[in-house]
């Protein structure tokens, strides 16, 4: 058997085994071989026979894995069926991924609660498992638990897993508190066009960080001279620039003044999470965060990341599309004020129960309920802005929506480079969308849905408002290649289904 296709079905079956929860130990046992010999097989290492093949597929459940071969996932849509009853909010998949970075901070045990099962946390974690780090499901697969290696092989990293993820950038605030110099592979995830790391880099240079690219890697020198001596100014308010400054602070042995900083959702939960850790944030909320940093961090931790405001969008805007009455629990409300204050000038019928609190006692939570609305265009573009205005992620979802209102309306994604382009893959399913340049587009309401079969989108947001489209076109429809959406979102079909869609997923076989 070909050495490649040995090293695929080891990746099947470290994907099957992790999808399910278990440890390699746990796969042994239920073998009857060894940690040592799974590990090994995992990694493309060892020989082995069809009837092994077959043994773990049935230990794991995985009938993909007994066909020793696994294609792209699809899904096959029956629309114009009415969504009813009710369907919580996972936690947030951009939370979770920072807090996984922010592990490494850490050499006591951390334990994450109730951690998206998704492609992007399954990707981090097959980085931090190959450089020493130890992971393990627990709770029924529920929760995640971390425990640090006093040392890190940097040398021996999963670089495909680390390319197929963006947020790998975020391992450079921690590590260089951890070593002088080390490589990593350069940042991946959506296609969304050019997306400069440099904002990064002129952070991270107040705490002696140095970084050449060069043949594919960021090679990385940290000069211990270096301090930050004044307060470090965000030349872009993003997310991931705001947390890997904020993952560098937190072991800077002084006070650290971080300004223009994102105030977004991802980001207090990051910050919630380093006081946890013993680390003093001030100004949680705002643009201007002041790190009291620590310089070592040796705690055992056990936090609950907050919902995801994203998902929780994705929700309401599937109940607009399909006409539906649905209820959305466990909604992030402080992160969805505006897009609902649109959603509202347009004329949607819902309503909220009181607020309460998530599980980190810090994010305030509200079930919504929407019903079927006659939508109007609203009168000003759609367009994002740093929290607390729409959210960039939130964007795409008011394509989808703008389609079934009467009227036209402006929707202008500034941030990205390729995003307003994929939302038109809307007119495939019989949408109205004139791209004025790479960034407007024009969508025109109300629509007649209509059934196709197309390639997935390569971004996540216009991926998911195509499948939202499907689900309220009348026939059947396919999704081709939907490893994008699985990044974003936990067993998003099956979810989908539970509150009364028709979405199969398949493989061509």
């Amino acid at each position: 058997m070909a050495d490649d296709y040995l090293v695929r079905i080891g990746k099947l079956i470290r994907d099957a085994r992790q999808h399910r929860g278990w440890t390699q130990s746990q796969l042994a046992e239920a073998l009857g071989t060894s940690q040592s010999a799974v590990n090994r097989i995992e990694r493309g290492n060892q020989n082995i026979s069809l009837e092994m093949i077959a043994r773990i597929g049935e230990a794991l459940d995985s009938e993909i894995v007994s066909l020793g071969y696994a294609g792209p996932m699809h899904l096959r849509v029956v629309g114009g069926r009415r969504l009813s009853g009710a369907i919580d909010v996972k936690t947030s998949k951009n939370a979770c991924v920072a807090l996984l970075c922010a592990s490494l901070l850490n050499q006591g045990r951390t334990v994450l609660r109730r951690v998206a099962r998704i492609e992007e946390v399954y990707r981090l974690l097959e980085v931090l498992g190959s450089i020493g780090v130890r992971t393990r499901w627990i709770n029924d697969g529920v929760d995640l638990e971390i425990v640090p290696s006093a040392e890190l092989d940097l040398a021996a990293i999963d670089a495909d897993a680390a390319r197929r993820t963006r947020s790998i950038i975020m391992f450079l605030g921690p590590l260089l508190h951890r070593m002088d110099h080390f490589k990593l592979p350069y940042a991946g995830g959506c296609d969304l066009g050019t997306r400069t790391v440099e904002p990064h880099m002129i952070a991270l240079r107040r705490f002696g960080l140095d970084i050449a690219a060069t043949e594919g890697q960021y090679h990385a020198m940290v000069d211990r001279s270096v301090r930050p001596d004044r307060p470090i100014v965000l030349t872009e308010r993003g997310d991931t620039v705001t947390e890997n400054a904020l993952l560098a602070a937190a072991r800077h042995d002084g006070i650290t003044v971080i300004r223009n900083a994102s105030s977004n959702y991802m980001v207090q939960d990051l910050c919630f999470f380093l006081e946890a850790l013993g680390v003093k944030v001030d100004g949680i909320g705002t643009t201007t965060l002041t790190v009291h940093g620590v310089p070592t961090i040796d705690v055992d931790v056990d936090y609950s990341p907050s919902e995801d405001p994203v998902e929780a969008m994705s929700l309401v805007a599937a109940a607009v599309v399909t006409e539906s009455e649905l209820t959305v629990r466990r909604v992030p409300i402080e992160f969805l004020e505006i897009e609902l204050a649109v959603l509202e000038e347009m004329g949607l019928d819902h309503d909220r129960t009181p607020e309460y609190f998530a599980d980190n006692g810090r994010t305030r939570l509200v079930d919504l309920t929407v019903r079927p609305s006659k939508l109007e265009a609203p009168i000003d573009k759609i367009h994002p802005m740093p929290f607390p205005g729409l959210n960039i992620d939130n964007v795409p979802f008011f394509a989808a929506i703008a389609a079934v209102a009467q009227g036209k309306t402006l929707i202008h994604d500034w941030v990205y480079d390729n995003r307003a382009i994929y939302l038109t893959d809307l007119n495939r399913l019989g949408g109205r969308l004139q791209l004025l340049d790479p960034h407007r587009v024009l969508v025109e309401g109300p629509t007649r849905w209509r059934a196709a079969e197309m390639m997935c989108p390569p971004a996540l947001r216009p991926a998911v408002v195509v499948l939202l489209a499907m689900m309220a076109a009348e026939g059947t429809s396919v999704l081709r290649n939907v490893y994008v959406i699985n990044r974003g979102y936990e067993d998003l079909a099956e979810r989908l289904n539970s509150i009364g869609a028709q979405i199969e997923t398949f493989r061509d076989i």
